[in-house]
């Protein structure tokens, strides 16, 4: 049994801790907080209960999977309901589509909204989503890289994600495939999620789409906040234990291999370690952690993915019947918004924007007759020329205007705007919960590897690293940094 720590109980680090405790490892995660989640924090004020991290789950095999690593089953500690309508999308001529749970409910709404040829257009869409999604998953996505040129060690799966035109661009493919402009929108903006554009992001991606149509949209009993909470139970349970309100300030090396021999914490106390899983955004990792060595070149000047501002909403009053739980206001400019985000490092001229109202699913997020709201909005990353100090308070009023014009109510009871220079002070590098953006040249064998070789024993696991960023892809990314432990030190490299 080797002992490893665990730096940081997010998901990437609860994931790995689930896994490693589950294969038999003394495992030990560290918390700077009082509390699990990293960046899926949970907030509570007045009466209202904020979800501080992602707000939209997809494939929840994923986190069953997670906590069967550890011995728990999921229906145990968590329950998930599918969002139907998973979202609501709404467009600057006041027309609105839905995106349904069940395949013939959502080709039923276009064929209403759009005609009879994208709805038919839809049954092919849905079943190439798939065969991307099997092309993709277990060669691409979820494995472990030794080099560069294990992106053909599959050449069969290479051939097949060529045919189906993977590496030609998302947002002509989804163009090609729908007459309906609106539908455009609405299946590929999930490109934002890679941190580009959908004329910029490779076809591949759409298995993100893939997750969200096909798959489905989820949500947990008690907020966003009880997957964490349900993986840091499981892991307790398989025998990791769980430090809170202990910061990690270095790493200890050994004086005859350089490998890892612990770590040290900001009080002086020492723990020993044979490996350590190292999940703060890389960036912020090699800077506080590993300060002797050059990151890597895509670490130092990669490109990263653009910001968001989040405004937190508790207020009185709910909104219309007809509200889902994820909104997307999609804005009247499309190309040009993404121009100015991500080349012009500009707010978006006319901005599209998510507001999701958890109050909707779970009225114990809000006191009664109130509701919680999640208002995002894209905006560029810190090496923008744009100051946050004076930008705060005109976006504040801009995204309150948004919240009239569209019906949801503004009698604001508690209130918390998130602006990049606040995702900066949380250690996320340039101020992006994003991280690098998912370009060719930093997607699979090419994103930043999750083992250091320089140090032997360090790891990494998150968003910045293999597979890459999302709620899924992060779960896995502990996964792969489990089994790379369990290859060193079955090696013998101790």
């Amino acid at each position: 049994m080797s002992r490893i720590v665990v730096v940081g109980a997010g998901l990437a680090g609860l994931a790995a801790g689930c896994h490693l405790a589950g294969r038999g490892h003394d495992v030990l995660v560290t918390e700077r907080e009082s509390i699990p989640g990293g960046r899926s924090g949970r907030q509570a004020s007045a009466g209202f209960v904020f979800d501080t991290g992602p707000s939209v789950l997809t494939m929840p095999q994923l986190i069953a999977d997670t906590l069967g690593a550890a011995g728990v089953r999921m229906t145990d500690v968590l329950t998930l309901r599918r969002l139907d309508p998973a979202y609501r999308a709404v467009y600057a001529d006041g027309s609105t589509l839905r995106v349904r749970a069940e395949h013939a409910a959502m080709r039923a709404e276009i064929d209403a909204a759009s005609g009879p040829v994208d709805a038919a257009a839809y049954d092919r869409f849905t079943g190439w989503l798939a065969q991307l999604y099997d092309a993709e998953w277990s060669r691409f996505i979820d494995r472990n890289f030794a080099t560069s040129l294990d992106l053909v060690s599959s050449p069969r799966a290479a051939a097949r994600l060529l045919r189906l035109g993977a590496f030609g661009r998302l947002g002509p493919a989804v163009r090609r495939r729908f007459a309906d402009p609106r539908l455009h929108r609405l299946f590929s903006f999930q490109a934002l999620y890679a941190g580009l554009s959908p004329d910029d992001a490779l076809a591949l991606y759409a298995v993100i789409t893939y997750m969200d149509t096909v798959q489905g949209v989820w949500y947990p009993d008690g907020g966003m906040h009880a997957i964490p909470a349900a993986l840091a139970t499981a892991c307790e349970k398989a025998g990791g234990r769980i430090l809170y309100g202990a910061e990690v300030t270095e790493i200890l090396r050994r004086g005859d291999t350089g490998g890892v021999a612990g770590v040290r914490f900001a009080d002086g106390e020492i723990e020993r370690a044979d490996a350590v899983v190292l999940t703060p955004d890389l960036p912020v990792a090699y800077r506080r952690l590993l300060p002797e060595l050059r990151p890597p070149a895509a670490v130092r000047s990669g490109t990263y993915s653009p910001s968001a501002v989040v405004w937190h909403l508790g207020v009185r009053g709910r909104p219309d019947d007809d509200t889902a739980h994820h909104n997307i206001h999609f804005g009247d400019e499309w190309a040009g918004a993404f121009t100015a985000l991500l080349r012009d490092g500009r707010l978006m001229p006319d901005p599209s924007r998510l507001v999701t109202v958890p109050s909707r699913t779970d009225p114990g997020a809000a006191p009664a007759g109130c509701s919680t709201l999640f208002v995002l909005e894209p905006v560029p990353n810190l090496t923008a020329d744009l100051d946050w100090t004076v930008q705060a308070g005109p976006m504040r009023e801009r995204l309150l205007a948004f919240l009239a014009d569209a019906g949801y109510p503004t009698d604001i009871v508690v209130e918390q705007l998130v602006t990049p220079l606040d995702w900066e002070r949380g250690g996320m590098h340039l101020g992006t919960p994003f991280s690098l953006a998912h370009t060719f040249r930093q997607t699979g064998p090419f994103r930043p590897p999750n083992i250091e070789k320089r140090v032997p024993g360090v790891f990494f696991a998150g968003s910045g690293t293999v597979p890459g960023v999302g709620v899924p892809m992060v779960l896995i990314s502990g996964k792969l940094a489990a089994d790379r432990i369990d290859r060193y030190v079955g090696a013998g490299a101790r």
